[in-house]
C-alpha cells in the first residue's frame, strides 16, 4: 500500500513508517549535499542560526542540473547518502526528521536515526528526470555560491520514495539481503 504524506514530517508520522513502506510525499522539502552540510554544521558549531529551521523537515541529498526553459527544476536524482554521514547526527539533534538519498548509511547514522526518531528515505537513482517532474517550485535560499549544491526550498507533489531505514532501526537493504540469503540457502539445501 502506498502512503500519501505531507510535510512537515512529524514525530507521529515518522513512528508510523516502516522500512519498505512506499510513500508519495507532498509539501516543502530542502536540498543539501556535502558542501552545504559542511557549512550547516559549521554554523551549528558556532552557535549561529541556520538558513531554515530543520525541525520536522526533510533534506533531499541532490544537486540538480539546470532547469530547462519552462521548468522549475532540472534533473534531480539522489546523491549517495554516505557523503552526508559525518554531518547527519548534528542536524537530527536539532529535529531534522527525514533524509532522502540513495545507498547505505553508517552504523552511527542508523543509531542517530533511532535516537532522534528520524527516517531515511530512498529515491530512485537514475530517475532524476521523473523526480524533477514532481517538483512544483524551487527557490535557492542559502549558499548560492555553491551552484547546484546551494540549499533550495522545494515544493513537491507525490514524490515517490521508499522508507529505507525507519526510526526503529530496520534497514530495508539489510532486510533484502537477509531475505535473499534465506531463499538462496534454501535452494541449495
Amino acid at each position: 500500500m502506498i502512503k500519501h504524506m505531507t510535510t512537515p514530517l512529524t514525530q507521529s508520522q515518522a513512528l508510523a513508517l516502516q522500512a519498505g513502506d512506499q510513500v508519495l510525499l507532498s509539501g516543502v522539502i530542502y536540498t543539501a549535499r556535502d558542501a552545504a552540510h559542511k557549512r550547516l554544521v559549521a554554523l551549528i558549531e558556532k552557535g549561529e542560526e541556520l538558513p531554515f529551521d530543520v525541525k520536522d523537515q526533510i533534506i533531499y541529498y541532490v544537486g540538480p542540473t539546470p532547469a530547462k526553459p519552462g521548468h522549475v527544476f532540472g534533473s534531480g536524482g539522489p546523491t549517495t547518502s554516505g557523503r552526508m554521514d559525518a554531518y547527519a547526527k548534528a542536524l537530527m539533534q536539532l529535529g531534522l526528521r527525514g533524509m532522502i538519498g540513495k545507498g547505505y548509511r553508517q552504523d552511527h547514522v542508523k543509531q542517530a536515526i533511532m535516537d532522534y526518531q528520524s527516517i531515511y528515505f530512498g529515491a530512485i537513482g537514475g530517475a532524476g528526470a521523473y523526480i524533477g517532474q514532481c517538483i512544483q517550485s524551487c527557490e535557492v535560499i542559502a549558499f548560492e555560491d555553491l551552484g547546484p549544491e546551494a540549499i533550495r526550498r522545494l515544493v513537491v507533489k507525490d514524490l515517490p520514495l521508499t522508507v529505507v531505514i525507519d526510526c526503529y532501526g530496520h534497514d530495508l537493504y539489510e532486510m533484502g539481503r537477509s531475505q535473499y540469503l534465506k531463499e538462496h540457502n534454501h535452494d541449495n539445501s
